[in-house]
């Protein structure tokens, strides 16, 4: 991606950790099966896609885990989703506050992911 600096792909890999890390604390909370623990399952496997893309253009190599049509197309949704709670959430909080700074890194995040994610399903 030309437009993104290689330390903005940087933060943005930091972020996403961060999220997946949450997002696998929170579905320990919750039994196999229940609507919440299949939600964080996918949000968490969306997550692991797009660091693994990020990593990929960050190394600038193509020898990376490749992924299926289907996982790339299941993966749209679940990032989709958290820009979109994302901005709902940070718009409720005190600009400065540590929650809202870590949502904005999130959506820089999100924001650098989806455009890979989405030119990875254009090259299949």
């Amino acid at each position: 991606m030309d437009n993104v600096s290689r330390a903005d792909m940087e933060s943005a890999l930091q972020a996403i950790a961060s999220m997946t890390y949450r997002s696998e604390k929170a579905q320990a909370k919750f039994a196999p099966g229940n609507a919440q623990h299949t939600l964080l399952k996918n949000r968490i496997k969306a997550l692991y896609i797009a660091s693994s893309l990020i990593s990929r253009e960050l190394s600038e190599s193509d020898v990376t885990e490749s992924f299926t049509k289907d996982e790339l197309e299941n993966a749209l949704a679940p990032i989709a989703s958290l820009i979109s709670k994302s901005k709902k959430a940070r718009q409720k909080l005190a600009e400065g506050s540590w929650q809202h700074r870590m949502l904005a890194d999130n959506l820089r995040a999100l924001h650098v992911a989806l455009p890979l994610l989405s030119k990875e399903l254009n090259d299949i």
